[in-house]
Parts: structure tokens; sequence; C-alpha cells
């Protein structure tokens, strides 16, 4: 098992200015630009406990997968210095990291039996043959695919093909387990399905797991905590929950949660019993522990983006105190209805659970409905840095 620490970690690549037509303006790019050439991660900084399993998640081109690729060292480390217990091993050889890694595409020898390809890398190293087969065998009633071993890939389903991949890291024992991806060529039933063995195996084989994906979902359910990316830069660290209810910034709290946060255009106003939002003639009084943080700012009064996620706004009891929204769609999910509806001009989702809509109500579209939110569940943020003004 193994502490995983990375300081000060960048990736550049060389960078090739793209052609234009003679009399063509130049191409505008999103790309980070330096005299190196194109920083594909920046300043990346973590220290990874024993045992902890690290989820990096972010849209696609973040950095995240480069990122991974640098720990197993399949990606040259430009500046920083990455410690595997302590011991700097930014030139140290993949095969000499003691790291498995688990790619998107399963990468199973298609000519080769499962249990070949799992006792592959334990060949490799001369392991006795004795030792190969337990080992092999033990993996696979781990991933319950001992019914498997004598079959091809081409035989086995996506989960199976993922299972075997799992299978042939684990057999190797290794101080870190890097995932990238694994699950995002499974459809939905299945990526719940392996999400949840992925949960099992890590209480099983109990070793430090650094995990990349995309989805949102699985960065919840799989990590102890969190590191969200953006342009190749770190946004935020923390659990699930601290994401979840304290998000950094604008980025974090659109990213994190499904439906996507709605935004408005308020008011934070500093009165005599503290911090109310005021969103189109809604005044609402925030929580105690966000009067004390935003007192401990130092914040006053001003201009804010608010932030309130679609669980969190409900219908009001009447015109009155209430922000009034126009219906557009609405979906019936069952146990909730999703409410699409315009506030201000502005797109926004209400959920609302089924139980707490009077028998026999209709939707309608271009319906006027009252939504109102408690001062618990409100955020405001700077609308130029995009900040949390709590933190």
């Amino acid at each position: 098992m193994a502490q995983v620490t990375l300081k000060n970690i960048k990736k550049i690549y060389p960078y090739v200015k793209p052609k234009t037509k003679k009399g063509e303006p130049e191409k505008k790019t999103n790309l980070k630009i330096v005299d190196g050439g194109v920083v594909a991660v920046d300043d990346f900084n973590i220290e990874i406990a024993d045992k902890e399993f690290i989820v990096l998640v972010g849209p696609s081109g973040c950095g995240k997968s480069t990122t991974l690729r640098m720990i197993a060292g399949l990606e040259e480390i430009s500046e920083g210095d990455l410690l595997i217990d302590g011991e700097r091993v930014n030139d140290v050889a993949p095969k000499d990291r003691d790291i498995a890694m688990v790619f998107q595409s399963y990468a199973l020898y298609p000519h080769m039996s499962v249990y070949d390809n799992m006792a592959f890398p334990l060949k490799m190293r001369k392991v006795p043959k004795d030792e190969i087969d337990r080992k092999v065998r033990e993996a696979a009633e781990i991933l319950d695919i001992t019914n498997y071993l004598d079959r091809k890939p081409k035989a086995l389903s996506g989960g199976q093909r993922q299972r075997v991949a799992i299978g042939r890291a684990i057999v190797r024992n290794p101080k870190v387990f890097l995932m990238d991806e694994p699950l995002s060529n499974l459809d939905a039933k299945l990526r719940n399905q392996m999400r949840a063995e992925i949960i099992k195996l890590r209480k099983v084989i109990d070793t430090t797991f650094v995990y990349v994906t995309h989805d949102q979902t699985e960065a919840m359910t799989l990590g102890d905590r969190i590191v969200i990316m953006k342009d190749g830069e770190v946004q935020q660290i923390g659990t699930p929950q601290e994401v979840y209810r304290h998000p950094a910034n604008l980025f974090v709290a659109g990213f994190i949660g499904v439906p996507q946060m709605n935004f408005y255009d308020a008011d934070l106003v500093k009165e005599e019993d503290g911090y109310h939002v005021v969103v189109d003639g809604l005044n609402v009084k925030l929580s105690r522990d966000k009067q004390e943080r935003l007192a401990a700012n130092g914040i006053e009064s001003r201009k804010v983006t608010l932030g309130v996620r679609p669980p969190h706004i409900s219908i009001a009891k009447s015109r009155e105190s209430a922000v009034v929204s126009t219906l557009d769609v609405y979906e019936d999910m069952g146990s909730e209805m999703y409410l699409h509806v315009k506030v201000m001009g502005k797109e926004s989702i209400v959920i609302v659970p089924t139980v707490d809509i009077a028998e026999g109500t209709e939707f309608h579209q271009g319906q006027e409905i009252p939504i109102t939110f408690t001062g618990d569940v409100a955020l405001v943020f700077d609308p130029e840095t995009e900040m949390n003004l709590e933190f």
C-alpha cells in the first residue's frame, strides 16, 4: 500500500501554431500557451493517503487522464515532483513503480484465454506457476469470473471483459491502482453494476486508488475525495459532500449535481439582523453558518450570482414572498416531477417530490408557478471572480 504525493506537477506539450491561409486572421484557441509549449496540467498538488480512493473528474480535455498517466509513468513530468511512499519517482520506469493500471479499452490479448490474460503480468515477472495459479483463481473468485477462465475475450460481455482487466491488475497486488475511465464503454445498467463491484473490490483489496472519470455520479459514489479539474487546473479538492454543499466557484457548482444548479442575478443585502439574499422581490435570510462565514470574510451588500440546486427549490403556497416562474415543460419521473421553468428570462429546473403535489394537480405550458427556497441552501458567488463568497 502507498501514499502518493504530487507537488507542483506540470505537463507541457510542444506547441505547433496552426497554419492559416494568407490574409486570414489567426485562429483563436483556449489553450494555455507558455514559452515551453501548451500547458496541459498546471501546478497540480495533492497528498493521497495510504488506501485512499481519489477520483479525478472534469470535462473532456481538462487534464485528468494526463495526470493519471504521469503517475503511471506513461507521460513525462515537465515540472514538479511525484513521490510514492516519500520516494521521488519522476525518473523511475513504469514497470518499477509497483503500479497497476486499468484502461478504458480493456487492453486484453484476444488470442489468450481469460486465465492467461490475468496470469500474463506474473509470467513476465517469472513468478512460480503454483503462485500464479493461486493468485489468478483468487482474483477470479473476487470478481466472480471463475467460470470464464477458459474463454477468450471475444466470448465475454463488456462488463466481463472489464472484470478481467481489473483482475489482471489485482493479481500483481500493486501499491497503487490506477483506473482511467474504466466504465465509459459500458451501457448505463452495466455501469451501475460495475460501480457497485468496484466499491466491493475496494474493501477486499484495500489499496490506494486513483480513478479518472468524466461522470460525476461515479465520482460522488466512489471517491473518498474528489479532485475537480478544468483547463488543466484543480478547481477544488474535497469529499463528495464538501464539493456538493460548498462548491468553491461557479464551475464546481455547475459541474457537480444532476440536474445542474440554477443560477440567478441577485442582491446580497447586509441588514441589522444579518445577511439576506434578494431575488425578484423574494427576500430570504441566510442560515447562521452562512452568516458567520460571510461576516468573517467581511462581505458587504453587493450584487451576487445566486445558486440554488433544483431539489432545494419548492412550490410556494402563494405568490406573495415568492418568485413567479413560468412553466415550459415538465417530466413525470414517478417519484419526482421535473418542472422546467423560466425565472427572470432564465431557464431553471425545479424538482418536486410527487408526494408533495396534491392529487389531481395538473400542469400546463405557460402556467405561472410561485417558487421559493430557504436560507440554508442558497449559495452566493462573486459575479466577476466566480468564487464562493463564503470561502
